[in-house]
């Protein structure tokens, strides 16, 4: 499996109106929310390793290993000798997915190494005929789904394929393309028979995950050919559900969920269904070297930060050749189970707040209908040193606020001024993960959808993300996500802030200065205007001995504003200069008598 996470951003960036009516069908995907992705084939016995050489070019996905290590097909094909089939047992990957609180399971039927899972009738390459065993996995993992009430969807690689002369592989860049006519016999004597066979054989079918992370006009698949795959799986399964890596623009009669970059997660509410795709270790498929295991609690902010933004986590493991689950995955999966077992309802069925800000540094809001009254629920990860609570964007008040432990509730005491709530909690928090503080409302939620979320700290930080513009231009200086406004004269940048209490408020600034003089500025709100400037700022040494330098920001003081009542203000910072100046953030906090 492929992961290119910053072209998946670029290329499946949706627009919300082409789902302005989300299919029925894909309703019970949007309740579940968490699944298991399986990642298992003839790379599982391989381990990572091959004749003592383990994978090539940083790469470490155990699954590449036939392409990487250039093994010959053939060679490749003796792993299939790996495998214990007296030991596997695909009913304790179910029985594992449904003890984690998973509602569905996807499974590799053909990865890009062309060996199907099953016992394909397209040509010879498939494990049961490599191994020389009778067993019929996906017939296995089918009929244990059905048994313990899981959806089962598959995994097929439909763009790239090793084993088939004619199917795409990246090595073709500098050997040469196979022609348009050759692809399309690949096409009609692999994918489409074999997609019949999955289609047809196995029962219900849930959803089809395909993995093509680039659009096909960038690829050497033709419309025409998607299309057939999407009239085939609409005629056999009327209900599955295809997700946007089968490289088709997402649009809803086409594809019914968007799929992220692997491990790229939620950054704003999304209307329609998607989900990541994400690796409980580094690698999907299984790998004998591998040191890079994810702590429940990435877990956990996983699936939960994406709930909170109307998306779902479909999450890793790679059994190995023997269908052994590596413990350190049985261990959080077990304690992840553990946690939705107490708290399930704030993510089965729920969705997130369609705040512009709904980024909190205490943890996520999930929220769900319970009959006529409207549920919030606050996943508290940091748990306040002051012991308030801040939750900022709404409106509505509750008719009650409770700290849940388990199925045991217990009230708390809040206040709250306009749309932000301030909840008194106490000293220890109930969870060793997650805690959760539950807010009940007796009508729909009343929504202040752009305001400033309020820090943990009290104040509040006014940053070009969270600001009211549009096309802004964003950069980065910490390899991170990028954070900070170029701003040039008479660019300007607006905040919406709900201010709780009068008083007089003090703003610090944080920017970058690469000039050589000052850069002037101004900061306004309500009749008020602050005028100032920022000497030139310069370089940092991020490492020494290393020639590993960045930009500088500097914080200053800039002065202060009076509200002489609480409401709702509107910030706003203007560079007066023609050079540039990279704006970090304004530090907007009430000082204290």
């Amino acid at each position: 499996m492929k992961r290119l996470l910053i072209l998946s951003l670029l290329l499946f960036s949706i627009s919300a109106k082409l789902f302005a009516q989300t299919s029925e069908k894909a309703s019970w995907f949007k309740d579940a929310r968490f699944g298991m992705f399986i990642h298992w084939g003839l790379y599982s016995a391989a381990e990572g390793m091959w004749k003592g050489e383990p994978l090539r070019y940083m790469n470490n996905y155990a699954e590449w290993l036939r392409y990487r290590n250039r093994v010959s097909k053939e060679e490749y094909g003796t792993l299939a000798k790996r495998f214990d089939w007296s030991k596997i047992d695909p009913e304790q990957w179910v029985l594992l997915a449904k003890e984690a609180g998973m509602k569905y399971i996807i499974i590799t039927a053909k990865h890009h190494d062309g060996v199907a899972l099953w016992d394909t009738k397209v040509g010879h390459y498939s494990l049961p005929k490599l191994s020389g065993s009778n067993r019929d996995v996906i017939k296995d993992i089918a009929e244990a789904c059905r048994k313990h009430g899981m959806k089962l969807g598959f995994y097929y690689s439909h763009w790239i394929d090793w084993e088939h002369p004619y199917g795409w592989n990246h090595q073709q860049e500098l050997s040469g393309h196979v022609t348009d006519a050759q692809y399309n016999q690949y096409w009609q004597e692999k994918v489409i028979p074999q997609l019949r066979e999955l289609m047809t054989n196995y029962g219900d079918i849930a959803l089809i995950w395909f993995d093509m992370w680039i659009p096909y006009q960038k690829s050497i698949i033709k419309k025409e050919q998607l299309l057939q795959v999407v009239k085939l799986i609409r005629e056999l399964q009327p209900n599955c559900l295809i997700n946007s890596r089968l490289g088709l623009p997402t649009d809803a009669e086409n594809v019914d969920f968007e799929t992220l970059g692997d491990n790229q997660f939620g950054s704003n509410y999304i209307n329609h269904p998607w989900e990541t795709p994400g690796t409980i270790a580094h690698s999907w498929g299984y790998n004998g070297q591998e040191n890079e295991w994810k702590s429940t609690s990435q877990i956990f902010q996983s699936l939960i930060s994406n709930v909170s933004l109307n998306g779902g986590f479909t999450l890793n493991i790679g059994p190995r050749a023997n269908g052994t689950v590596p413990y350190e995955s049985v261990s959080r999966l077990h304690e992840v189970g553990d946690w939705l077992n107490s708290y399930g309802e704030g993510i089965y069925g729920s969705t997130g707040l369609d705040l512009k800000n709904n980024h909190f540094d205490w943890g996520y809001l999930t929220t769900k209908k319970e009959g006529q009254k409207t549920v919030v629920y606050a996943h508290v990860f940091n748990w306040p040193l002051d012991h308030t609570l801040r939750i900022t964007g709404i409106k509505s008040t509750p008719e009650q606020v409770s700290l849940m432990k388990g199925s045991v509730s217990t009230a708390l005491k809040f206040d709250q001024s306009l749309s932000l709530i301030h909840i008194q909690l106490p000293d220890a928090q109930p969870d060793h993960y997650v805690s959760e503080v539950k807010l009940t409302f007796n009508s729909p939620l009343e929504l202040d959808k752009n305001t400033i979320s309020e820090s943990t700290f009290g104040g509040f930080s006014l940053k070009s993300t969270n600001s009211l513009n549009q096309g802004l231009k964003i950069v980065r200086y910490n390899g991170k996500n990028p954070t900070h406004a170029i701003l040039t004269d008479d660019t300007k940048i607006d905040w919406e802030v709900t201010i709780p209490e009068a008083g007089v408020y003090s703003l610090d600034f944080s920017a970058h200065n690469p000039n050589k003089q000052n850069s002037v500025f101004e900061v306004s709100t309500a009749n008020q205007l602050l005028k100032g400037s920022f000497a030139p700022t310069n370089k940092m040494v991020v490492e020494p001995n290393e020639n590993n330098y960045t930009e500088e920001f500097v914080e200053n003081r800039i002065g202060k504003f009076k509200f002489d009542k609480p409401g709702k203000y509107i910030v706003t910072f203007k560079s007066k200069e023609l050079q540039p100046l990279w704006f970090n953030w304004i530090w907007l906090e009430k000082i204290k008598n």
